[in-house]
């Protein structure tokens, strides 16, 4: 069985897209510990990031499966910013609040692919008789 591939980039792009249509304007709460997350110092407060990812603030924005990158103005200065999707937390205009948390983790997905991987043997694997195995 093939695995779907995650719903957070595709409803990541939807909703900006209805929050631009909409005449609001888009921001991504970000985690700012997660790895492989390129953004200015400054704009990390708390243990997260909130950008503002309307098209009058960012320039060059893609939001592809794995990444958001754009450029844009952090006091006066452009500046390249990368964000791992994963490390997004949600994206919601800031006019109203309305938009979309995401999981911490993709936890179902991850259970749905250990449900579908076949058991590897064993003595206790009989049928009829349940067993618990650690999945990393």
């Amino acid at each position: 069985m093939m695995d779907m591939v995650p719903s957070r980039p595709y409803l990541m792009r939807a909703l900006h897209e209805w929050i631009v249509d909409s005449g609001f304007t888009p921001h991504l709460l970000v985690d700012a510990d997660y790895a492989g997350l390129e953004v200015p110092d400054s704009a990390r407060n708390d243990g997260q990031v909130v950008l503002n990812v309307s098209p009058h603030a960012v320039r060059d924005l893609v939001m592809d499966n794995e990444l958001v990158s754009f450029v844009a103005r952090f006091a006066g200065v452009s500046r390249g910013v990368s964000v791992p999707v994963a490390a997004v937390k949600a994206i919601y205009a800031r006019e109203n609040g309305r938009g979309m948390v995401f999981p911490e983790e993709d936890g179902l997905e991850q259970a749905d692919e250990a449900a579908d991987k076949p058991s590897t043997g064993g003595d206790d694997d009989s049928p009829g008789r349940p067993s618990l195995r650690v999945v990393k």
